[in-house]
């Protein structure tokens, strides 16, 4: 382990031979386990997990194809990401709680519904397929570039400019990275089928004013939603489907708040 990051250390472990990221900061109390979505790396929560001022350890995990995890391999799809987390809360050797934003929170949800271990997942914009079914393919076939335009432009909705100007910002490079496991995990998501055990998963549902009930990702939340009707659903004024990075003081005292609820019923 190194410490980084201001009190965030780095962890390793393996599974079937695969090396997987996370870091992780102390604490006293119940683990936390937060998994981030498409497009986005332990590091872009960071911020976030600050805000949510949890006495216990936390992890923010960096999914197959980020950072120091090793590569999504043969036959990916979400039940590798599910074997994964699940391997993480053996390392853990006790109880925890999920935290997944996007494809993180459908990706933590399966994992409750499977899992004992788990006590509650708090869901930011979770997703259920169908999904940009229609970009499959493209992206498949695209480069990192062009990735990152599909995912922003085609399937987000922003303005043609804008993605065209973000590509003059130093960001530009991190993204392209984000974009080398992006197509298997569209794929793995329109592939994927949820478990019947979802309505019995303790969860709460963050989602952002901005996103929802709007193409994409909004009618995608709400068929998570559907399957979890007994889920209290919080907006997030504002907000659409980037609070992590747009006001990740918010998200995160949000979560926190939402966490706290759950440790003490």
């Amino acid at each position: 382990m190194t410490t980084s990051n201001h009190h965030f250390e780095s962890v390793l472990i393996e599974r079937e031979g695969i090396q997987l990221h996370a870091v992780r900061r102390e604490g006293s109390g119940p683990p936390v386990i937060v998994v981030p979505g498409a497009m986005a790396d332990s590091h872009d929560f960071i911020a976030a997990v600050r805000a949510m001022n949890c006495a216990g350890p936390v992890l923010i995990l960096d999914r197959r194809g980020r950072r120091h995890s090793g590569a999504q391999g043969a036959g990916y799809n979400l039940h590798t990401e599910i074997g994964d987390l699940r391997a993480w809360i053996d390392h853990l050797k006790q109880p925890v709680h999920l935290v997944g934003w996007s494809l993180g929170g459908t990706i933590t949800l399966e994992t409750a519904a499977q899992d004992t271990r788990v006590g509650s997942v708090v869901a930011y914009d979770p997703v259920l397929p169908p999904f940009a079914e229609d970009a499959v393919s493209t992206m498949a076939e695209a480069d990192l570039d062009e990735r990152v335009v599909i995912i922003n432009r085609d399937i987000s909705g922003l303005e043609p400019e804008l993605v065209e100007a973000m590509k003059e910002q130093p960001e530009w490079p991190h993204l392209q990275e984000l974009a080398r496991p992006l197509a298997a995990e569209l794929a793995a998501l329109n592939d994927f089928t949820p478990s019947t055990e979802w309505d019995n998963v303790a969860a709460a549902l963050i989602v952002g004013e901005r996103s929802h009930a709007v193409e994409p990702y909004g009618p995608a939340f709400d068929r998570v939603s559907e399957r979890i009707p007994r889920a209290p659903i919080t907006v997030l004024p504002g907000q659409g489907h980037l609070a992590h990075l747009e006001d990740p003081t918010l998200l995160g005292t949000t979560i926190g708040d939402l966490l706290t609820e759950a440790v003490s019923t």
